[in-house]
């Protein structure tokens, strides 16, 4: 299993041989310099640490400046790691491409979701709310929470109001549809998680 990072641009659509519109994600995907390759020996693990993008070094605190000077990466903007079975065929310094992927092929999308704020039952949870009628008061209340004299309390896990939104989110199984490795461009059917220039990962699968 292996990933590229790359930055979501937009949603678009393609007409496949049928001429029906698909609805398709476009991403400007890697290049993603290898910055660190880490091995079960050593770290416990076999992993890939990728980066993506530049960032200007002042802008960088000195102990991502000094690991990112130490694996001659410097100026990268976005680290992220990726497991693999193998980290033999791969070494410090290689560049990963959106050759990895193949039209036809499956993958899995890793983004943050849109934030939303705070946000009622309604909005969060799709409940359905009280009535819309004269005298209701309780249109968008949850309704009653307790657990009666025992235990006294509301319990753990209820659906309430809360903070919407901002968390990691995987869309599995998404298909590619097109690529253009000169630009660096990858198709993808479906909608995946985020805003317009955030950042996500694109995961082969096994």
């Amino acid at each position: 299993m292996i990933g590229l990072l790359a930055k979501k641009i937009g949603m678009t659509q393609l007409f496949d041989e049928s001429g029906r519109a698909v609805p398709v994600t476009l991403f400007s995907a890697g290049p993603c310099k290898i910055v660190q390759v880490k091995t079960a020996e050593r770290d416990g693990y076999r992993a890939l640490q990728l980066g993506y993008g530049t960032r200007r070094e002042k802008c960088q605190t000195a102990p991502v400046r000094g690991h990112l000077k130490k694996h001659n990466a410097v100026g990268t903007r976005f680290l992220r790691e990726v497991r693999v079975d193998d980290a033999g065929p791969y070494q410090e310094g290689q560049d990963l491409t959106v050759s990895l992927f193949e039209v036809g092929s499956r993958v899995d999308v890793i983004g943050t979701s849109k934030g939303r704020g705070f946000a009622g039952v309604v909005k969060r949870h799709h409940f359905s709310g009280g009535r819309e009628t004269h005298g209701c008061v309780t249109h968008k209340q949850p309704g009653s929470i307790g657990a009666s004299a025992y235990p006294s309390r509301v319990i753990k896990g209820k659906k309430l109001p809360g903070r919407m939104g901002g968390a990691r989110v995987t869309v599995k199984n998404l298909e590619v549809v097109g690529l253009d490795a000169e630009q660096n461009l990858l198709w993808v059917r479906g909608s995946v998680p985020g805003a317009p220039n955030g950042m996500v990962l694109i995961r082969t699968k096994k």
